[in-house]
Formats: C-alpha cells, sequence, structure tokens
C-alpha cells in the first residue's frame, strides 16, 4: 500500500515507531498532490517547502511526536492559518493574509499533523458545490460529473482522492458532511462548543453564524474520524463557546430510530435503501432499532434560512462587488425565500429555536441516534443548483435535513455506505448534544457491515 492510500491512525503509528519518517509520508502525499490535483483542483493554496520543513520538525520530536504524528491535512481557505490569505473563494480576499492560526488549526498542528494544502470552497462557502470565479471547479474524484458537494468540496475532493488523510471543513448547513456524502467519506458535525473557532483575521460573526457553524473533519475510516476530532477538539480560550466536556461520556442505551422520510421529504430508493442498510447492520449488532417519525426539521430550516441570510445579507455590496454568478445566483434564491430580518423577527426566531431543541432533545433521550437521509437524492449533477430557479428549489428540499439539524447545535455524522450506482451514497446519524462517542461507535457499526471508504483512482 501507498503512504498516500493509509489511514490517519496507521501513519501516526508508523511515524511515531520510526518505521517511516514524516518528511516521506509528506513528500508522497505532496506527490500525489501533484498528481490529482491538476484535475481536481481541490487544494488552491500550496506551500510545500513549508510542509515539509514541519514534517522535519516533527521527526525531530521522536517519540513525543503527537496523535496525529506526521498525518497529512488540509484546511479550508475560510479560516485562518499563518502567512495563507483567508479567501473563502474570493478575490476581494486575496489579500487578507492571516497572522496567526486559528484554534481548529492550532490544534491540528499540536497533534502532530502537517498541513499540505488549503482547499477550495463556493464564494462565500455558500452552496452545496464548489466553484468560484477566483480559485475555478473541483470536482468529485469518484465520478466528475457530480457535485463534490459544499462547501467544503475541496476537502472531500482531497481526502477522497489520498492527498490527505484528514480533511478539515466547516458546517453551517451540510458543508461537512454534504461533501462526505458526495465523496464516499465519513464527516462529522460536532456539538456547537466542541471545537474550538475564531479567525482574527476578520470580524466575529453574527448570532447565527455563532450558533450554527463549527469546524470538523473528513475522513475515510472512523478510526481517523475519532483521531481527528479528538485533535480539533482540545481546547482554546480564544472562543467563548468553548466547553470543556470529555470526549467520551457514560454508556447509553443502543437504541436506535430509523426515520426515512423526515417531515414527508421525498426520498429516493437508492436513499432510502441505504437507510436500511445501516439500520440492518445496527440491528444485526444488537441494536434495537425501531421505524418512528422524528419531532419536525422545517421550523428548525426556516430558522437557519433566516439567521444565515441575516448575516449574508450583510456582505449584499460584497457580494455584488465581487461578481461571482454562481454566489449571486444563489444568494438572489435564498434571500428571496427568506425575508429580511428585524429585531422582532430575530427574537421570535430565537425563541421558537429553544421550543423546538427541547422538543428534540426529548426524543434524543428515548432514542440515543436517529438514522435519517444526508440528502433526498444521490449527489448532485454539477451545477445543477445554479441551473434554473426550479432546480434550486428542488435541491433546497432535498437538503431539508442539512438546512435544518445545525439550529440544535447536536452533533452529527454522515457515514459512507458504498456506492449506488455510480453514485456514493450514505447515511445521516444524529445524536443528543457531546454525544460524539455515541455517533461514532454506531458510525463503526455500520462501517464494518458496508466496507471502509477507500482512496478514488481519479
Amino acid at each position: 500500500m501507498e503512504l498516500w492510500q493509509m489511514q490517519a491512525v496507521e501513519i501516526a503509528a508508523k511515524v511515531r515507531a520510526r518505521e517511516v519518517s514524516a518528511e516521506e509520508v509528506t513528500r508522497a502525499h505532496l506527490d500525489r498532490l501533484a498528481d490529482v490535483n491538476p484535475v481536481l483542483n481541490a487544494v488552491v493554496q500550496q506551500f510545500p517547502e513549508e510542509a515539509l520543513e514541519a514534517a522535519r520538525a516533527i521527526d525531530a520530536r521522536g517519540g513525543d511526536a503527537g496523535p496525529l504524528a506526521g498525518v497529512p491535512v488540509t484546511i479550508k481557505v475560510n479560516v485562518d492559518q499563518e502567512g495563507q490569505a483567508t479567501t473563502n473563494g474570493l478575490e476581494a480576499q486575496k489579500n487578507q493574509v492571516a497572522d496567526r492560526d486559528s484554534p481548529v488549526v492550532a490544534n491540528l498542528r499540536k497533534a502532530g499533523a502537517v498541513i499540505v494544502g488549503r482547499t477550495n470552497t463556493p464564494a462565500f462557502s455558500m452552496r452545496w458545490f464548489t466553484n468560484n470565479r477566483f480559485h475555478g471547479m473541483t470536482l468529485n474524484p469518484r465520478n466528475h460529473g457530480l457535485t463534490p458537494g459544499g462547501s467544503s468540496g475541496g476537502a472531500g475532493s482531497a481526502v477522497a482522492s489520498g492527498i490527505c488523510a484528514i480533511g478539515h471543513g466547516t458546517d453551517i448547513a451540510g458543508s461537512v458532511r454534504y461533501p462526505a456524502y458526495a465523496c464516499g467519506l465519513h464527516g462529522l458535525r460536532p456539538t456547537l462548543g466542541r471545537v474550538p473557532a475564531w479567525n482574527a483575521s476578520g470580524p466575529d460573526r453574527y448570532i447565527g453564524a455563532q450558533l450554527m457553524a463549527v469546524s470538523g473533519p473528513l475522513t475515510r475510516s472512523m478510526a481517523d474520524m475519532r483521531l481527528a476530532f479528538a485533535a480539533m477538539a482540545a481546547g482554546d480560550s480564544r472562543d467563548p463557546w468553548w466547553t470543556p466536556v470529555p470526549l467520551d461520556l457514560p454508556d447509553v442505551p443502543r437504541r436506535a430510530a430509523l426515520c426515512v422520510a423526515p417531515d414527508g421529504m421525498s426520498v429516493e430508493p437508492a436513499v432510502e435503501a441505504a437507510l436500511r442498510q445501516a439500520a440492518k447492520a445496527l440491528s444485526e449488532a444488537g441494536w434495537t432499532v425501531e421505524e418512528v417519525d422524528c419531532p419536525p426539521l422545517r421550523p428548525a430550516a426556516e430558522i437557519n434560512a433566516q439567521l444565515w441570510m441575516a448575516e449574508a445579507r450583510s456582505a449584499a455590496r460584497l457580494i455584488e462587488a465581487e461578481g461571482d454568478p454562481d454566489a449571486q445566483f444563489v444568494f438572489a434564491r435564498m434571500t428571496a425565500d427568506s425575508p429580511e430580518m428585524d429585531l422582532p423577527a430575530l427574537m421570535t426566531a430565537l425563541q421558537r429555536r429553544v421550543t423546538i431543541l427541547r422538543d428534540w432533545l426529548a426524543f434524543l433521550g428515548r432514542y440515543p441516534v436517529l438514522i435519517c437521509p444526508v440528502s433526498g437524492e444521490l449527489p448532485f449533477a454539477q451545477q445543477r443548483d445554479v441551473a434554473s430557479a426550479g432546480d434550486f428549489d428542488t435541491i433546497m428540499e432535498a437538503q431539508l435535513t442539512q438546512r435544518a439539524l445545525p439550529v440544535l447545535g447536536v452533533p452529527v455524522l454522515a457515514v459512507a455506505t458504498g456506492m449506488a450506482g455510480d453514485a456514493p451514497v450514505g447515511v445521516q446519524l444524529v445524536a443528543d448534544r457531546f454525544r460524539e462517542d455515541v455517533l461514532m461507535a454506531a458510525g463503526a457499526v455500520i462501517e464494518a457491515a458496508c466496507g471502509m471508504p477507500q482512496v478514488a483512482s481519479v
């Protein structure tokens, strides 16, 4: 097996044991990047000499190289990395160079990871597709005709193609979970307050993003997911939302709810088949699985749009000035369905959020894991969302769970289950706050039954 095909847990173990050097691992992944990135355009900021220097420093640390010793990772371009521009897919921010690492980047470095590049995102990180006027379009290594997802589409493409073992992504409306689904990977949206966040290069975000936007990992195995999550979740006082909760909590009953079509959303047969396959895997492993209706999601999706678009509207002039046609189309469609928010509307939305969350926490108290669709459809064709207003609206409906769950602040895990024809497919698991451990335990059962994602041939 080539070094770039290995799991992060394997790489870290070999580097710590001195069976291979971090520099060798980094060179192998940089070579893979050089081979496939000209086709995929997953990584849009490269600094190979800096990566090799970091790898040599890991080798010099010896046995104290950290849990991610020498593991190649990528960072999304909407998060601060010292010495690099936080473009967020925008030409307007090409000179917005960070003078320090964001907490999640600092945590990965402290754990021994080596950053081999920064990954693409749509302009303003505002789509489930990854294309922008400044950096260009990213392709899905498993099927070039399908979206790699968004907004962390570059991260998904990089992990699936072997450019890195762990991809960093962010998620306010599915931006970790959907690229994982589209690229045939696992992706974790952690609990609000689990992974510290802050970009010193820009102003603090509005309340909607503070409540809904998180960083999380994309990986090719559940073992790597545990490793990446533990590293990312280390505390940092620069984020007032960060919460010091142990990563492993007391056992819960092995009980799961299966909801094939939340709120009556339309679900393709291949998606339903994946859901039932996952439920069967848990059942055969000794879990009690009941097919039930989950609490409503549409009211939460409405709140997501209200809060997210309130922040987007504040950047309306920048969206116009950037001149990215896809971003302008998406912004126009999303704001058309979400009236401008005044103070009474904001207060009402936050009030409704608490009521919705109370119902969901009661449900997750009865069922420690919910199995539901990542999307109602298999991964979309490239650029379908900007093909027409009708296509955009169809996609918004298919992405109901992506939009609604961030409002709750609970952890959500996308688990790959294989391929449906020429498209990846998977399922979504939901748990109570700070129960990422429960999600990953259930995810490991499903992975064992369905098979571990492998590197795409590209």
